[in-house]
């Protein structure tokens, strides 16, 4: 709102500093400093009205070393982050912009299914929350709103370089890209690693439907998205299992996609990284810096000992935020390197509950591949400390970050 305010002004009677607001990089300071005070002034606030309002964790006693401690926590402290990201992206974003708004219904589609489960376990007493099945039909109902908005809306398009012969010493003098572009194009073309040019087309995957088979795409493109989403969200509700560590891994996360959105959005440095140039994207920029902003105000109070929990109102909402980021910028085939914390948690989940019930099935006794899952529970029987888990898990999911990103170059 404030960007469309200060445009008229700087249109009208040029008012100094106005022209300001025509930057991302700007806008996106102002984000993340706005984000971060919300975060960290008001909810502050926010805790104190949950812990009146008794909305304390119960603690499945578990048999982990500290965790009866943490009885009584105040939960659904993902509001705090939805409040912190939402805020600064309607201040300082263009919200006509497509990928913007795409962002902002996955936060409150994601945030109410969410903030449904964790009202029936404190207000209404039911350990199990809202059913499963209502959870995946959310995510199924966001990855079609999300599949068919990537198909269908004309502002979604890329661009392709026609590269010309140049003088070399021109292209160091004047900084610029010396290509020249072809018209946006609407196409399903996605970024993937370890391959010539990092480039793939869904429309490859359907093929074998003869002429026109392109209009057919959505029916291939459409399910992989839903089970992204799927995928990315549950990975962080499963991680959400000890302080800090879902707050801490989703904002390098998010760092590193704010990087991917900002220079996929400038043709100068997509075509200097030679990375695919998604016009619009620039924009989003100005959401994930709020979205980190509001991660880190977060872990102000959810580090060890955690003052308060993000509950499912936040796990499930960060999942879903992250993963439309990726489809959004075209980086979603690197979610298993990026998101390589949440793909370990929802592996050894799986895996532990695989193979206790083929060994029960085929010995007469479960048996267990790690003493207890998620992963990270089974570091705290090991005897960690939850912070060092925390921290070392950190440091895994830098190095992934990293890694995902000097996977553009490796061809």
């Amino acid at each position: 709102m404030l960007y469309y305010l200060f445009e008229y002004l700087e249109k009208e009677y040029q008012f100094p500093g106005a022209s300001l607001f025509e930057f991302i990089t700007f806008r996106a300071a102002l984000a993340v400093i706005l984000s971060l005070f919300i975060a960290t002034v008001y909810g502050k606030k926010i805790i104190k009205y949950l812990q009146r309002k008794q909305m304390g964790e119960s603690i499945r006693d578990l048999g982990l070393e500290g965790q009866n401690e943490k009885a009584g926590t105040p939960t659904m402290g993902g509001v705090i982050i939805i409040l912190a990201t939402l805020v600064p992206v309607l201040l300082f974003a263009k919200l006509e912009n497509i990928y913007v708004i795409m962002l902002i219904v996955t936060t409150l589609w994601m945030g109410i299914i969410g903030f449904i489960d964790d009202y029936l376990k404190k207000f209404k007493n039911d350990k199990a929350g809202l059913p499963g099945k209502f959870k995946i039909i959310g995510q199924i109902g966001l990855g079609i709103f999300v599949g068919v908005t990537m198909y269908m809306h004309p502002d979604v398009t890329v661009k392709r370089k026609i590269i010309k012969p140049t003088n070399n010493t021109e292209v160091v003098a004047q900084n610029t890209p010396q290509e020249e572009f072809n018209p946006e194009e609407k196409t399903l073309l996605t970024t993937i690693p370890f391959i010539k040019q990092n480039e793939f087309n869904y429309e490859k995957l359907i093929s074998w439907a003869g002429e026109g088979y392109t209009k057919y795409v959505w029916i291939i493109f459409i399910p992989i998205v839903i089970f992204i989403i799927t995928a990315v969200s549950n990975g962080a509700n499963l991680t959400d299992g000890i302080d800090g560590l879902a707050a801490g891994s989703s904002a390098i996360i998010g760092i590193t996609l704010a990087i991917f959105a900002w220079v996929s959005g400038n043709v100068i440095f997509s075509d200097y990284l030679n990375i695919m140039f998604i016009p619009n994207t620039g924009e989003l920029t100005i959401f994930i810096t709020a979205f980190v902003g509001a991660l880190i105000g977060f872990l102000w109070y959810n580090a060890y000992p955690a003052q308060v929990f993000m509950g499912d109102t936040g796990s499930l909402t960060i999942g879903g935020i992250i993963a439309v980021m990726a489809i959004a910028i075209r980086k979603e085939w690197l979610i298993p390197i990026l998101c390589g914390i949440f793909l370990m948690e929802n592996l050894s989940v799986v895996l532990q509950v695989g193979w206790f019930k083929y060994t029960k099935k085929k010995f007469g006794e479960g048996r267990r591949i790690f003493r207890m899952s998620p992963l990270h529970h089974h570091y705290q029987v090991k005897g960690f400390h939850e912070s060092k888990i925390v921290i070392r898990f950190w440091i895994i999911g830098i190095f992934l970050a990293i890694l995902t990103i000097v996977t553009l170059k490796i061809r």
